[in-house]
């Protein structure tokens, strides 16, 4: 399995400082949370780590790999995939059509065949398919299936969001604020099913999300940034403990 490892990374925009020498190594088979104060830097991470940024100072490694300045299709092609805060699905078309889409890198297939169709055109078509199948059944998007991705509820299309994700068959997924804007039961709901992507399916979860109680209860380890700085790293207990991250979040007399 494949450590992921942000060195020294800094990036700026003009004369701010989104992130300055922030080094985070996520390990694999855990989760992973990054979290912070709105605004300290969080979803720039996963911005650079994902391609959409390319940071002005430091580097990104993934395993052999430097993705410093890899563009966001190099990234998902060696197997991490992203699902975004804000919604990036294909509202007109149905659940199982926005799946498909997130298997299109994967028909690998010429002008011909699919033209012929049969050979490998279909048999392509069929393993893609079968592995969406696989992504409905997990994320319980079963009744859903056929439904327009603009009709259902938020907290469903969040759903459908992270199952777009899965669809890339990551070795590593990173979450931006999967539960955000969501009631209790959809949030145990994402929740079981992140626990379930590590144990079952043994993927590396990089998670941001403002919801401490649930970041303290699965994550392995934890990343706080506050304003493009880390201040602090570990376990959860030494998280919650340390000075710093109390100060950041409620202040101090």
């Amino acid at each position: 399995m494949t450590h992921l490892i942000v060195s020294d990374v800094t990036l700026t925009f003009g004369g701010l400082h989104a992130l300055s020498g922030v080094n985070v190594d996520i390990e694999p088979g855990l989760i992973t949370s990054i979290i912070g104060p709105n605004g300290a830097g969080k979803t720039s991470i996963l911005n650079s780590i994902s391609g959409f940024y390319h940071p002005t100072k430091g580097e990104i490694h993934y395993g052999d790999r430097c993705l410093t300045h890899a563009s966001p299709h190099q990234i998902s092609n060696i197997g991490i995939a992203r699902a975004f805060q804000n919604l990036e699905l294909f509202s007109g078309l149905s659940v199982l059509d926005n799946l498909l889409l997130g298997r299109h890198q994967n028909l690998k297939y010429s002008f011909l065949d699919a033209v012929i169709y049969f050979g490998k055109a279909s048999r392509l078509e069929a393993e893609n398919r079968a592995y969406v199948e696989k992504v409905i059944d997990f994320m319980e998007l079963e009744p859903y299936r056929k439904e327009m991705v603009g009709n259902l509820s938020y907290g469903v299309q969040k759903r459908v969001e992270v199952a777009r994700a899965l669809t890339l068959a990551p070795q590593l997924v990173l979450l931006d604020e999967p539960m955000a804007g969501m009631n209790i039961e959809e949030k145990e709901d994402i929740v079981r099913f992140i626990l379930d992507l590590k144990k079952e399916w043994g993927i590396t979860i990089v998670l941001v999300e403002h919801d401490l109680g649930v970041v303290m209860d699965i994550s392995d380890q934890i990343y706080v940034l506050d304003f493009g700085v880390l201040i602090g790293s570990g376990k959860p207990d030494e998280v919650a403990s340390n000075p710093k991250v109390i100060e950041a979040y409620i202040g101090e007399e």
